[in-house]
């Protein structure tokens, strides 16, 4: 599996966007309003897998937990994660950082339909409700790229001194 790369995101992002604005331009009118629901749904994820990716970070890196007081010098370093496990949570991050710059995407097609009919109380309502997914959805694929990262390998100072040699060679 190859890591998602930023540029694929915002394009799927702009992509999405650009086809929900133009189906939206004929068939807004028969739609409910939109639920605000979404928002803190989408921003519980974010923290759930931000915190996940912090914990995998420090325990694949092997750096021991920050104390105070005396001991803090003496704190274990932390369980190794099973391979397997990190696996999953690097597909995880994956899966979550598409499905959510899909997610921000429809939410950005709305929001530009519906910036022109600010002066009427339900659109307005409904770019409201659909610019603040639009930025949870961001802050979700930012956590789900940062998990996917923290899942990576760390390289191994002597193998990354042996690159540099040859290259330079």
């Amino acid at each position: 599996m190859k890591p998602s790369r930023p540029l694929f995101l915002i394009a799927l992002v702009v992509v999405i966007a650009v086809i929900t604005w133009a189906v939206l331009r004929s068939a807004y009118l028969s739609l409910p309003p939109l639920p605000w629901t979404a928002v803190p749904t989408l921003l519980l994820l974010a923290l759930g897998e931000g915190f996940t990716g912090l914990n995998v970070l420090r325990r694949i890196r092997r750096k021991p937990g920050r104390g105070r007081g005396p001991d803090a010098n003496r704190t274990p370093a932390p369980r190794p994660l099973d391979p397997m496990a990190v696996a999953r949570l690097a597909a995880l991050g994956k899966a979550s950082a598409h499905s959510s710059a899909v997610i921000a995407g429809v939410f950005a097609g709305f929001a530009a339909s519906l910036a022109s009919s600010l002066d009427k109380q339900t659109p307005r309502e409904d770019f409201y409700v659909s610019g603040g997914t639009f930025l949870a959805a961001a802050v979700l694929v930012a956590a789900a790229f940062f998990l996917e990262y923290a899942c990576r390998v760390p390289k191994d100072p002597d193998e990354e001194e042996r690159h540099r040699g040859a290259s330079r060679a």
